[in-house]
Order: structure tokens, then C-alpha cells, then sequence
């Protein structure tokens, strides 16, 4: 005989998200997310580091924060400040760094120390979905400002501000990745950086600056962090090592005036974010990071150009895309008529797992014909047969592309 279910459902408060579905595992040809090239996590160099590591300091474990106090380990904060220096400009001190669990717990900080519901922020249309989805869950109104090649349009955000002041709306703050979009790729030019914390400045919004893939860049080099050039204390910097070592580790950063990050650690109650993922990145970063990072980023770059040829092949000039400057996406325009939600549900039928783009936009119509591609993670093999894949359910479902196209494409190629 079996008892009847416990029912949690009237128990629930109003307001939750919707339950999340059993995972089943990965897509066969799995084009979503933030998952980085598996060949390129420096394994070897990582379990060196743990022995090593754990030999010397492991009884620190016994201490909440490593006896670092709680903004980090502080091997790992000072290592970030010789790297922000040289690679984005940031002059900062360990005690400007706060070591997060992964960027989306700086997300989450910064909005909690600064949101309530009913605020207005303004944020680039297209850009990150956790973002988006955390401004929609606390009934934040967002405000997007359209791109170009060179990131966020100034003359746009300039309307905005002027518009919302005019309301008597002061938004924030002003989200912006301008180092390697997420998802165009762009990265902002250094001469619109000025413009940008000039207006920052005018209007009274500080600058939130979410910097999590700007070590993935193809040459190496970058125009220096927002934060660097700010010179009033308004911009808070955020970063990753999911992008340049591991997402699963889980590891990010804080960077703020002590006036914000004061407020932010107040909030951070979970006792301190994993300690052997810090103690292990300190140890590894500090010799090999800098030799990692180009090597990793070949390695993208390789994979980029096999899904842009592959797209090229399959899908000839229906599918628009611009070549990114960096990172581990690409943001692909289809024919207008082709809704990317739909081709989302009948690609993943076919084991091709895609990101819709409306739920990488502001602009639901905008992206409605736009998708989000992950090159680093699958195989060569694997993107050449899964955008073979993908172009065949479009065309099922949509009729593009049409086979002559291709064949057209690969004649004038």
C-alpha cells in the first residue's frame, strides 16, 4: 500500500519562476550556453596546482574565507590586480575585489544592492539573457539601446536619457559588455568609452560594466576597462574566469568603490564562495595564465572560422552574420520570416540545440529571426554536422535555405 504524494503546491508562494525540467542531457550538436572547448581546460596544469596548493595551505580549510576574511582569497584578489592592470588598465588594491560565485552572483549582488521593483535601467537590446531574465523577475523596466558595429549606439543612449529625464526618471544604472558583446561580438571603441561615462556623468546613472569575456579576444588587445577610465567612482566591474579557465568552477569578480562594495558584501550571506576553486586558480593563474589564455584563444578563433564556413556552405546567403572580434558566440540573422523559437523547438527534436534570439533581446521582434550560436564547445565534426542538421530542419520547417542558394553561395565563394 502507498501513501498519497505530500502536495507542496498550495504552499507556494506567487511569484515563482516556472519548475525547471528534469535534465536529459546534452544536445548531440549542442550550440547553447556559455560552455567553453573542452581540450583547452589546462587539466594537467590544474591538478599540479591542487596538489600543490593543498599542501602548503590546506588547513586553511578549516577557516571560513581561507583566513582571507570574506571578499576572497587573497592570493586570487591579487593576482586579479595584476592582471586587470595589465591586460584592461584597472589600478586597483585586493581590497577593491570581491570573489564571487560565478558572474551571475555578481548579477544578482549588484541588483540587490541597488533595484527595487518598479526602477528603470537601461541595457544594450541585445545582450545577455541572464541579465535579462533577472531585470524581468524583479520587475525592473528596461530600457534598450540598439547596437552597431562598435557596441552600444551613444546617440541612442543619449535620446534615452534625455526621454526618461524628461519623465523625471533617473534609470540605475547603464548595463554594458563592451568588451566582446554577448552575443554580437563587438567591442567598444575607446573614443565611444568617453562618450559614454560623459553621459554617465551628465545624467547622474553609474556604468555597470560586465567584462566576463574580454580576455577572449583574437589579438590580444583591448581598449582599456570603462573602470580604468572613469575617474569619479561610478562604474562597478564585473568579470569571469568561467570564459579564460572553466565555467563549472564558478569564479568571478567585484570590482567597486568600497562605498558599493561594502553594501554588496553585506548582501553576499552565504559564508564565502568555494574555496579549493580559489585557492586552485591562484596557484595556476599567477605562472601560467598568461600563456594559457592566447593559446585558448587560437583554438576559438579555429572554431569560429569552421562554423562560419560551415554556415557559409549549408545555409549560403540566407544566413547573415558578422565576423566577432572575440569570443565564444555568434549572432546569426535568418531570413525575417523565420521564427527562431520554432526553429529552436524542431532543431532540439533533431539534436541540434540552438539559443532563440528574443531570448537574447530587448526587442522580441528585432531578434524573432536571430539565433545565438556556441562555437566552443562542439568538435570541428560536430559543427560541420550540426549546422547541416540545423539547415535542413529550416529548410523543412521554413524553406530556407532553398538548395540552389547554396549552390550559388559555393560558386561565387
Amino acid at each position: 500500500m502507498t501513501s498519497a504524494q505530500f502536495d507542496f503546491a498550495p504552499l507556494l508562494p506567487a511569484g515563482l519562476p516556472a519548475p525547471a525540467a528534469k535534465w536529459t542531457g546534452l544536445a548531440r550538436y549542442s550550440f547553447v550556453g556559455g560552455n567553453n572547448d573542452p581540450d583547452q581546460v589546462p587539466v594537467e596544469g590544474l591538478a599540479d596546482a591542487v596538489n600543490s596548493v593543498l599542501r602548503r595551505e590546506g588547513k586553511t580549510l578549516a577557516t571560513y574565507g581561507l583566513a582571507s576574511g570574506p571578499q576572497g582569497y587573497r592570493p586570487l584578489r591579487e593576482f586579479l590586480t595584476t592582471k586587470l592592470r595589465r591586460d584592461a588598465g584597472i589600478d586597483c588594491a585586493a581590497d577593491d575585489i570581491l570573489i564571487v560565485s560565478g558572474s551571475l552572483q555578481a548579477l544578482d549582488l549588484v541588483n540587490a544592492t541597488l533595484l527595487a521593483r518598479g526602477d528603470t535601467v537601461i541595457i544594450e537590446q541585445d545582450t545577455y539573457q541572464g541579465a535579462l531574465s533577472r531585470l524581468t523577475r524583479l520587475g525592473v523596466n528596461m530600457v534598450g539601446i540598439p547596437l552597431d558595429d562598435n557596441g552600444m549606439r551613444m546617440d541612442a543612449l543619449a535620446a534615452a536619457l534625455a526621454g526618461l529625464k524628461a519623465k523625471g526618471i533617473t534609470p540605475k544604472y547603464i548595463y554594458t559588455i563592451p568588451t566582446v558583446q554577448n552575443p554580437t561580438g563587438t567591442i567598444m571603441p575607446e573614443a565611444r568609452r568617453t562618450e559614454l561615462l560623459k553621459l554617465s556623468r551628465q545624467y547622474g546613472v553609474p556604468v555597470f560594466e560586465d567584462d566576463c569575456y574580454a580576455d577572449l579576444i583574437w589579438d590580444g588587445r583591448r581598449p582599456p576597462a570603462l573602470y580604468a577610465m572613469d575617474e569619479t567612482g561610478g562604474v562597478i566591474h564585473i568579470g569571469s574566469f568561467s570564459k579564460s579557465i572553466a565555467p563549472a568552477l564558478r569564479v568571478g569578480f567585484i570590482v567597486a568603490p568600497w562605498a558599493m562594495l561594502s553594501r554588496m558584501l553585506a548582501l553576499k550571506t552565504d559564508a564565502g564562495s568555494g574555496a579549493l576553486e580559489q585557492m586552485v586558480l591562484a596557484e595556476y593563474c599567477a605562472p601560467h595564465f598568461a600563456t594559457h589564455v592566447p593559446q585558448l584563444t587560437r583554438g576559438l578563433r579555429a572554431k569560429l572560422d569552421t562554423m562560419m564556413e560551415a554556415l557559409n556552405e549549408q545555409f549560403g546567403t540566407s544566413a547573415e552574420f558578422e565576423d566577432p572580434k572575440g569570443g565564444i558566440f555568434l549572432w546569426v540573422k535568418l531570413p525575417d520570416h523565420v521564427d527562431t523559437l520554432k526553429l529552436y523547438q524542431a532543431a532540439l527534436a533533431a539534436g541540434v540545440a540552438i539559443n532563440p534570439g528574443p531570448e537574447w533581446s530587448t526587442d522580441k521582434a528585432y531578434a524573432g529571426s536571430r539565433l545565438r550560436l556556441c562555437f566552443a564547445s562542439p568538435s570541428h565534426q560536430q559543427i560541420r554536422e550540426g549546422v547541416a542538421v540545423l539547415a535542413e530542419v529550416c529548410r523543412k520547417e521554413f524553406g530556407v535555405p532553398a538548395r540552389i542558394a547554396n549552390v550559388e553561395a559555393r560558386a561565387k565563394g
